[in-house]
């Protein structure tokens, strides 16, 4: 959880821990709440590595994408692509955290303070209108 927070600025709501030290934990980012947890393949969780890659993205919308992108690389995350203006009017740069988690960090270009398009106008990278 220690590298969420630094790279993310997630803030830990509960964590449930077990004798062998396999962690699931309540997470926070920017109010938004989320579950992870280590790998338990008796309960069908399943890592992205042993996978072979994450079944899904996850895109984080953040006012400054450029210093939470670079703060999780600074964390450990890996590059995927770098943070830069999208035709479709996001600024957003994608990386796999430590754990094989895919996320897209970014806001919509046109985005003031509390003026954002509605939900059904964003698109992630990679959606077509």
């Amino acid at each position: 959880m220690r590298n969420y927070k630094a790279a993310l600025g997630v803030f830990e709501i509960s964590r449930v821990e077990d004798p062998d030290g396999a962690v699931v934990a309540r997470l926070s980012v920017g109010g938004a709440e989320f579950w992870l947890a280590d790998e338990a393949i008796e309960y069908d969780n399943s890592s992205p590595e042993s996978l072979g890659g994450s079944t899904v993205r996850l895109v984080l919308t953040v006012e400054d994408p450029d210093a939470v992108f670079g703060a999780a690389i600074s964390a450990g995350a890996t590059e995927v692509s770098p943070v830069v203006d999208q035709s479709y009017g996001w600024r957003i740069g994608r990386l796999t955290d430590p754990f094989g988690h895919c996320w897209e960090i970014g806001r919509p270009l046109n985005c003031a303070t509390n003026h954002c398009p509605p939900r059904r106008l964003r698109r992630p990278v990679g959606m077509r209108a």
